[in-house]
């Protein structure tokens, strides 16, 4: 039996190494590689980053409880899924290298390039995102790449600092570099054509028979240009108007994605520190109650089992030791009961990180928009009105180029 003690107490001893909390160093700040010079007209690529994947698991949906031991909020991930692209967005037109960069719904196609992401992870302490770029060629640049880190804590130190740095800046840097890895792996010409593929697809989408033969798409599933359409070519006048108008709607959903994220970047800013605060407490808890708890029940049980070294006839001796022993046990007892308490602290922890959640959200509300005369809806239904848009797009098209009435 004494064997059976020392054993669960190195048990214990292992288990409390376990537990220790490794110290946390300042991350090294990686920053988005900024272009040295202009880029011409003709290889300035457009970007189109579409709304993330808000992550939340399908079978989990109606599962608060699980969700929450994820800590997975799906009002807060339904924000994020607008608020992270517009973060990338940020550090992709800060570093100069691109054209037109927009937040988008899923619906919007036809552009140079196109990103999608998924949400894994996002704490106050953690993102992790899976990110995706395709091109107007359908050639893949990034295909579900895991772009991941802690967050850096320098820029929770104050308000000012959580303005200047994202805590995740280092994800957004990175994202942005291997694309432009990717784009820099094309030639100019390459570049130049890709352009032409994306206009000659929002004209084919608009007019199949008015632009066939333009495209050929191979056996790869990739678009190639076989020839372009004539200088002044009428029907590239008309498509060319009927994109700009597309583009101005876009530019309109984009701004107001801007605005909403605008309005939530320092009730956001503030739920991630705060968040990630009651994370750390929740975790460190749970720790302590772990080791306060598996001491306490080796302290009882080295009470109960532990052999005596008193004579029989020592009555002083023995009344001593079992005076000791029943102090270790309620000691021992006392360490659990410490243990239990710290379960219950770390479970309170638990409930403030939800109802920060649950705060946030009531903040990160829809946003009802008026476009072209129609209502959009940021959340929920703005993919299907932008789809309402790009049928109204065909219908005018197709208005205007029906036949003049004979007089």
């Amino acid at each position: 039996m004494k064997k059976t003690v020392v054993a669960f107490i190195l048990a214990v001893a292992v288990l409390i190494s376990g537990c220790v909390v490794k110290e946390t160093r300042p991350l090294a700040k990686l920053e988005a590689v900024q272009a040295k010079t202009q880029i011409p007209e003709a290889e300035l690529l457009d970007v189109a980053l579409r709304h993330f994947d808000a992550g939340v698991p399908a079978d989990l949906v109606d599962d608060e409880e699980a969700l929450d031991k994820r800590r997975i909020y799906p009002d807060v991930r339904t924000a994020e899924s607008r608020l992270l692209p517009m973060r990338l967005r940020t550090t992709l037109e800060a570093s100069g290298q691109w054209g037109a960069v927009r937040v988008v719904p899923d619906a919007v196609q036809f552009v140079d390039v196109v990103v999608t992401g998924r949400i894994i992870e996002s704490t106050g302490s953690r993102l992790a995102l899976a990110i995706t770029a395709v091109d107007a060629s359908e050639r893949i640049w990034v295909k579900e790449r895991v772009y991941t880190s802690d967050a850096d804590l320098g820029a929770y130190k104050t308000d000012a600092s959580l303005r200047a740095r994202d805590p995740f800046q280092n994800v957004y840097s990175q994202i942005a570099n291997d694309l432009v890895t990717a784009r820099d792996a094309l030639s100019a010409a390459e570049k130049s054509e890709l352009r032409h593929i994306a206009q000659l697809r929002f004209a084919q989408d608009l007019d199949p028979r008015s632009f066939e033969g333009y495209l050929q798409k191979s056996t790869d599933g990739r678009y190639r240009l076989t020839r372009l359409p004539a200088v002044g070519d009428p029907a590239v006048v008309r498509i060319s108007k009927i994109r700009e108008r597309d583009a101005a709607v876009i530019d309109t959903l984009d701004g107001y994605t801007q605005e909403f994220s605008d309005k939530l970047f320092d009730p956001y800013g503030s739920f991630r520190r705060t968040s990630r605060e009651a994370i750390e407490r929740e975790d460190k808890a749970r720790a302590q109650a772990m080791t306060r708890t598996a001491l306490g029940a080796a302290a009882v049980l080295g009470s109960i089992f532990a052999s005596s070294s008193c004579a029989s006839t020592d009555y002083n001796c023995r009344r001593i030791d079992s005076a000791v022993r029943t102090a270790g046990a309620a000691g021992g007892v006392a360490a659990v009961m410490s243990g239990i308490q710290k379960f219950s602290d770390a479970k309170t922890a638990a409930q403030e990180v939800k109802e920060l959640a649950v705060s946030f959200s009531s903040e990160a509300a829809a946003q009802t928009v008026e476009v072209e005369g129609r209502t959009l809806k940021l959340t929920g239904t703005a993919e299907e009105q932008y789809r309402e848009w790009r049928r109204l797009l065909a219908a005018i098209y197709r208005e205007d180029n029906l036949p003049a009435p004979n007089p």
